[in-house]
């Protein structure tokens, strides 16, 4: 039969027992290997985001940062599997490095967001929430993700900016202390009592109930200009007061100031026409 059919089964069977008695043991092991690592890297990564957590690392940067644990573990793991069956490791991690470098450089612009992302979640310089100004754009954080931040600006136009464009540049958080200095700048006549106006604004800024006393109010004259005596107006308020209390105080020293008998001057121009003299 063996002989009719032309197949050497002796060879075949020869041929298993070697392959198995030269790989029997190092698949299994390799099995076990891969079983066993993959329930270790599992444990590590669970308790890499325990700690973090622990740590009150910010909720974005948390599940990163545990997966790229993982991944790198994962790749270690079944870099160490292919050494079982005798395959040459280096050169295996030279054609990683390789495929890395080029993907890096293909994708500069985007790891450049990643670093600065991972950077901004690190440092925290704003948080959700805040009012900042970043890169030229103004409004309120809504989201900081590891490649772009996301601002909604006071008139409700959503803005990503990417991270390296913040990164790189100057942050302003007017959110960051709790309290908020608001920068006037009042005129009066030449011909006004100075210490009248004083008072007068010293009277406004009293009457208001977010002006806070500490730190006090500053008044002061800041220049001699052209066709005004101008007067500085510096009251504290708390963050979240800044745009009504401004709102308010500009129009109630425009008003008292006023009532007060004290104008506030305003460019004008003077025509003089002169006549020739001469009849059509």
């Amino acid at each position: 039969m063996k002989e009719s059919l032309g197949i050497d089964f002796d060879a075949i069977i020869k041929t298993a027992s070697e392959l198995l008695s030269q790989w029997g043991m190092k698949v299994v092991g390799a099995l076990v290997l891969l079983v066993v690592g993959f329930i270790v890297i599992k444990v590590i990564r669970r308790s890499v985001r325990k700690a973090l957590v622990k740590a009150k690392v910010d909720e974005v940067l948390t599940p990163f940062i545990s997966n790229m644990v993982y991944y790198v573990l994962l790749s270690v793991l079944l870099i160490a599997v292919l050494g079982l069956f005798g395959v040459e490791t280096t050169s295996v991690i030279a054609v990683l490095g390789a495929a890395g470098l080029a993907v890096g450089l293909a994708l500069q612009g985007t790891l450049s967001n990643f670093a600065s992302g991972v950077m901004l979640l690190i440092f925290r310089p704003f948080k959700i929430g805040d009012f900042v100004d970043v890169a030229g754009a103004v409004g309120v954080v809504d989201e900081v993700g590891v490649f772009s931040t996301k601002l909604n600006t006071p008139d409700n136009v959503s803005i990503t900016v990417p991270n390296s464009t913040i990164y790189g540049q100057m942050i302003k958080n007017y959110s960051s202390n709790e309290n908020r200095r608001i920068d006037l700048v009042m005129g009066i006549s030449y011909d006004d009592d100075i210490g009248k106006a004083i008072t007068t604004i010293q009277n406004v800024l009293d009457s208001h109930p977010a002006v806070l006393t500490d730190p006090a109010p500053t008044i002061a004259v800041s220049e001699l200009a052209d066709s005004s005596v101008n007067l500085v107006v510096r009251p504290w308020v708390k963050g979240a007061d800044y745009w009504s209390v401004r709102f308010e105080l500009t129009r109630s020293l425009k008003e008292q100031l006023e009532a007060a008998g004290l104008s506030i001057p305003y460019p004008q121009q003077d025509v003089h026409v002169f006549s020739t003299g001469k009849a059509a």
